[in-house]
């Protein structure tokens, strides 16, 4: 029996980085997909506490909200630092990711067609600290010397954007390269190659 059990629509979404922390660490995952249709129907809603999904099981321990799962994960499989000090960095970290994302969302979700070129247009804004903090941590991560679940995070929102905006990380050489790093792990880069995830769309109304 797979140790962790996600529930989710069958979209990339909100659940990208958790497949990828927990492909990295080897961690197997079975996956419970919910259609529209399905969700529509309020019964699987109503099962939520929040009203929403993703839901994620670990044994007997049901977490919803997609940072808490990348947070769990974290701190089981050694990804949440090496001490207070860095985990304290690493959820700040992983907070202006949260920050970034929810502009993404709300992009995608509600203002594509009137908003793509000024979003594109604003986004080094928003890419500069990430860059600053990777041109100055020489290990090629966020916080310390190993990878965090923030890094999954970013990265997996980086991957997004370099679909929506193309040249999103041209004039930013330490992202860039940040990005090829992670996606050249041997698990992950086995992961974004897989079928099952390369067919999932990233978001669910179909803009990207």
């Amino acid at each position: 029996m797979a140790p962790y059990t996600l529930t989710y629509f069958p979209v990339k979404g909100r659940c990208g980085a958790l497949k990828m922390i927990l492909a990295d660490n080897e961690q197997q995952l079975k996956e419970n997909l919910v259609s529209i249709e399905e969700w529509m129907k309020g019964d699987v809603k109503g099962s939520c506490l929040f009203g929403q999904l993703p839901k994620f099981e670990d044994g007997d321990l049901v977490l919803y909200q997609s940072n808490a799962m990348l947070r769990h994960v974290g701190r089981k499989h050694g990804a949440y630092g090496k001490n207070d000090c860095e985990a304290s960095l690493i959820d700040m970290m992983n907070d202006a990711v949260e920050d970034l994302r929810l502009k993404y969302i709300k992009l995608i979700y509600q203002e594509y067609d009137t908003g793509k070129e000024a979003y594109c247009k604003d986004l080094p804004k928003h890419l500069k600290p990430f860059e600053s903090i990777l041109s100055k941590n020489k290990s090629g991560f966020l916080v310390g010397d190993q990878i965090s679940f923030a890094d999954y995070n970013l990265f997996d929102l980086l991957l997004n954007h370099k679909v929506l905006c193309s040249s999103s990380l041209d004039s930013f050489p330490a992202l860039k390269s940040y990005v090829d790093k992670i996606a050249a792990r041997p698990k992950i880069k086995a992961l974004l190659e897989c079928e099952n995830f390369k067919k999932l769309p990233i978001n669910g109304n179909g803009k990207q």
